[in-house]
């Protein structure tokens, strides 16, 4: 597989078109990593390395609507994401006012910079993503934002799996 997907990636770091373009690509070819798809009986969040490399690493994630990120964001890495399947909910905070919430449908993709700040979770019972960053994803910030509008950040690895920082809700 990772022969599959390492021969469509350049030997350098990508901007955000050409992440969007690779996981509009891989999405539209199942053969790559249809074989992964799965949602464990006992719930959670399933995600699959597809490939990782110097300069990109691709990610395959299947949810339900209690899968919830937390907010977020993806330190000096660029990201891309394409639903293949169901739709996912994409939050970006607001100080002040409403946060927007976007559904990203099946066969919609998109793309977002370093700094980039957001949560997301499953709109629908199954759905499927596949997501791509560059350089490769090695910490993540994430965030917790109190009842007083106050926001914090904390740095994780990318090995750990993101959730709301306990005692915050999807909506702050």
């Amino acid at each position: 597989m990772s022969e599959h997907i390492s021969s469509r990636i350049p030997e350098r770091t990508l901007d955000r078109r050409e992440l969007r373009g690779l996981v509009d690509e891989l999405a539209a070819d199942p053969a790559g990593w249809g074989d992964l798809v799965a949602f464990p009986a006992d719930g959670g969040r399933h995600y699959a390395s597809l490939y990782r490399d110097a300069y990109v690493d691709v990610w395959l994630l299947c949810w339900r609507p209690e899968d919830d990120t937390g907010w977020h964001d993806h330190d000096v890495s660029s990201g891309a994401v394409h639903v293949v399947e169901g739709a996912l909910l994409e939050c970006n905070p607001r100080i002040g006012g409403e946060h927007l919430e976007t559904v990203v449908a099946a066969g919609r993709s998109f793309s977002f910079g370093p700094d980039h700040i957001h949560r997301l979770t499953g709109a629908v019972e199954r759905s499927v993503s596949i997501h791509a960053y560059s350089p490769p994803l090695w910490r993540l910030g994430q965030y917790s934002i109190d009842g007083t509008g106050v926001m914090r950040r904390v740095s994780v690895s990318y090995a750990d799996e993101l959730r709301p920082l306990d005692g915050i809700s999807a909506v702050a």
